[in-house]
């Protein structure tokens, strides 16, 4: 229905236009269309307080679980398109109602022109949502493709507990150097993420690629091929390729092994890495080191303080200079990877600033604001075994990570001796650091923390005080500057 009372001034008609963007249906009331602005407006309103309660009430990190668990994306990306274009509608209909004919040749020309340029901005932000949504579906799709099977051991997604009475995750964290001119991977930085799935609270165990005589589970194919540990004959330039980081590789290259198995290089890193801290491993993510260049780019660099020149290159053509600054990802790369007069420890050392620098700088202003280079670099990045399913707990708990403690053991001289090494030392100082991350959840609780530990694990043996101290964790970014 139309009333008779219907604004002719350009103002008039500007002003209930613009309102109409922000309390849909006041435009028609001042037309006089009673019934259809009153439904309106009650629309708005009872959407309103619907998206007030779910912020006050709902747990927002459990809700973006839910969402990338599922096809929710898709849903989201139907719905904000929907949306914007019917509130779109919506503008050019309360412009319509007004009665904009009775202006003069140039008032009609100036309130449709701003009539026009609402439209379109209440449009974009809806359209904004459903790209993000799309893109994000696009991504989680090709990043995590791995079956449900490969959920946790202990775990079930199903019933109230996703953990299954669990305390902690183990996640094996990759550096690989894959390449289109190098044929594998080789996994350059090996890590442990142990995570509190109560708190968040992480301890980060680095083992060092250059660790010899590596042990394999006990009964598997590749302890029955290397009894003694992994050892191969050097090579003719006295370099060798029987080191922790070659493991993969080894394995994805002698599917004989394995009783004619293929692609057995994951697993077998997996168990091997855990069976040297004494850890039951969930799942491993592996990041391509370039690909990881391509998202500190994408989130407009990292600041990071050098502490001396540090020279890169196969022929130390490069130079990142020292003094704190943002790097872009190559510079911040090559600060993590380099070996030109320094040690894989060292570089160790250097890769955990680079972790702890990212960790603390990436704030989701700075992810939303470059949304699609982030996902587009994520698509590159990584690789990994988690089932999309687990991420809506896996969501919630990196949300946790990112606000609680996460201290560091790097296990390299004196500590430990990467030629010789003292695999009960490994595992002692490990259950250890897991004990102590734990620690600050013992006041909420009357039962002792129990830490995902290996049947293999090895009781502690006597270590000297100053073993002691050497192996206490750090907090990531200690002596990062």
């Amino acid at each position: 229905m139309t009333g008779n009372s219907k604004p002719s001034r350009v103002g008039a008609v500007i002003g209930w236009t613009a309102l109409s963007v922000i309390a849909p249906g006041a435009a028609h009331l001042r037309a006089g269309w009673r019934r259809t602005g009153l439904t309106l407006l009650s629309v708005h309103a009872v959407l309103l307080l619907g998206l007030s309660w779910v912020a006050l009430t709902a747990d927002l990190g459990d809700l973006a679980g839910r969402l990338v668990a599922s096809s929710w994306l898709t849903v989201v990306t139907v719905v904000s398109v929907a949306l914007g274009l019917a509130w779109s509608a919506l503008v050019v209909h309360s412009f319509v109602v007004l009665n904009p004919a009775r202006l003069s040749r140039a008032g009609q020309a100036a309130a449709g022109i701003l009539a026009g340029v609402l439209a379109v901005a209440v449009l974009l932000p809806f359209g904004l949502a459903g790209q993000y949504a799309a893109v994000s579906q696009s991504a989680l799709e090709e990043v995590f493709s791995a079956p449900a099977t490969t959920a946790p051991s202990a775990a079930s997604t199903g019933g109230g507990d996703p953990w299954a009475g669990r305390d902690r995750v183990n996640i094996l964290l990759l550096g690989g150097d894959a390449d289109t001119h190098r044929v594998g991977v080789r996994t350059d930085s090996i890590n442990v993420a142990s995570i509190d799935v109560e708190t968040g609270e992480t301890v980060l165990l680095s083992l060092p690629r250059n660790l010899e005589n590596v042990r394999f589970v006990p009964g598997s194919p590749m302890a029955r091929r290397f009894p003694d540990g992994f050892r191969l004959p050097a090579n003719p330039d006295g370099s060798r390729e029987d080191l922790l980081f070659a493991v993969w590789e080894y394995a994805d290259s002698h599917p004989e092994v394995f009783g004619g198995r293929k692609g057995q290089g994951t697993r077998t890193l997996m168990e091997t890495v855990g069976h040297t801290l004494g850890l039951k491993i969930d799942w491993y993510a592996l990041v391509n080191m370039w690909g990881f260049a391509r998202l500190i780019d994408a989130i407009g660099g990292v600041r990071l303080t050098v502490p001396q020149d540090v020279v890169f290159g196969k022929y130390d053509e490069g130079l990142v200079k020292a003094g704190t600054r943002r790097l872009r990802g190559a510079d911040a790369m090559w600060f993590a990877r380099s070996r030109t007069n320094s040690d894989d420890f060292t570089r160790m050392g250097r890769q955990r600033c680079v972790l702890g620098a990212l960790l603390a700088q990436t704030d989701p202003a700075t992810v939303l604001a470059r949304f699609n280079q982030v996902a587009l670099a994520t698509k590159e990045l990584l690789r990994t075994d988690i089932p999309r399913p687990m991420l809506e707990h896996l969501v919630p708990l990196a949300l946790k990570v990112k606000n609680a403690r996460v201290t560091s053991v790097q296990f390299v001289p004196p500590l430990i001796n990467t030629g010789y090494p003292d695999w009960e030392k490994i595992r002692s100082v490990t259950a250890k650091a897991v004990r102590s991350s734990a620690a600050p959840r013992r006041h909420l609780t009357t039962t002792t923390a129990r830490p995902t530990v290996a049947p293999s694990a090895v009781p502690a043996p006597r270590t000297s005080p100053r073993a002691t101290a050497a192996a206490a964790p750090k907090d990531i970014t200690d002596g990062c500057g």
